[in-house]
């Protein structure tokens, strides 16, 4: 323990990366075959996949979709700059990766708030010699953190379009959290022809599963889970237009390798894929 001052005993300080408590990141980073996670994730894990047996494949679903946003993004719609939030622990196909396959001058700008993302991103999110990357530790709770960081600000220029990325993060805001209101913040802050790129749980596709059953793993976690409706995500693109094929499930959002839907048990993948544009 370290010295007392003034008599009073000084408690040791909390370690940043609990591996006691589940994380949404590492609970993710096990269903996709990682090795960045400790017990208190895989038995959240497991528990969702005794709930759900297709919830490894829907994880995996979940990631293709994204790969194919962010080709979109890089490519038809010419976006260069795009700004990550909720990354998770770097794994194939990262958004700077995918982005700079198409082109090479693409900047991302990453940002979590576990610690371990943090230590993981530095090491391996390094980029193309013509684009740039950055990794931040920070809330989507605390939007101006993000929008005002000198390292966001070092990559991404916020008088130009940004792809703005919130993949798999919104379920693990609460209603109380506002997350619709957060979203309203990054879009006010980026301009004409910025995107959003947005995917979310649900249980639209498993009316035979309680809520509380498939949230429960969450629920000792840094972060509970909050699925919602087809509606609720459809508010997070109010004012913006949506671009085709519209709010889909992510298995069905312009798909390639994940055209079957076979391939998931159940043949659902539980979750909300689309993108809009701001006018």
């Amino acid at each position: 323990m370290p010295e007392p001052t003034d008599g009073e005993p000084v408690a040791k300080p909390v370690p940043r990366i609990n591996t006691a408590v589940p994380h949404p990141a590492r609970i993710y980073d096990y269903l996709l075959g990682g090795k960045d996670n400790f017990a208190p994730d895989r038995e959240a894990a497991e528990h969702l996949l005794r709930v759900s047996p297709g919830t490894r494949e829907g994880v995996r679903a979940h990631r293709a979709f994204l790969r194919r946003a962010v080709r979109h993004l890089a490519g038809e719609a010419g976006m260069t700059q795009f700004l990550d939030i909720g990354t998770g622990i770097p794994t194939q196909g990262n958004t700077h990766e995918v982005a700079q396959q198409v082109n090479p001058a693409a900047r991302v700008a990453y940002v979590d708030n576990d610690p371990i993302v943090l230590v993981h991103g530095r090491a391996l999110l390094t980029g193309s010699a013509a684009g740039m990357t950055s990794v931040i530790e920070a809330d989507l709770r605390k939007p101006e953190t993000i929008l005002s960081h000198p390292e966001v600000r070092a990559v991404i220029d916020f008088d130009r379009p940004v792809a703005v990325i919130l993949a798999g993060v919104l379920h693990f805001i609460t209603d109380e959290e506002d997350p619709h209101g957060l979203v309203e913040t990054f879009k006010a802050a980026v301009p004409s022809g910025s995107h959003l790129l947005l995917s979310h749980i649900t249980l639209d596709f498993a009316p035979q599963v309680s809520e509380e059953d498939f949230t429960k793993p969450y629920d000792n976690s840094t972060a509970p889970m909050v699925p919602r409706t087809l509606d609720q995500v459809l508010r997070f693109f109010e004012g913006w237009q949506v671009i085709d094929p519209g709010v889909v499930e992510v298995v069905r959002w312009r798909p390639d390798e994940y055209k079957d839907r076979e391939r998931i048990p159940g043949g659902h993948a539980w979750a909300y894929g689309a993108l809009g544009e701001k006018p």
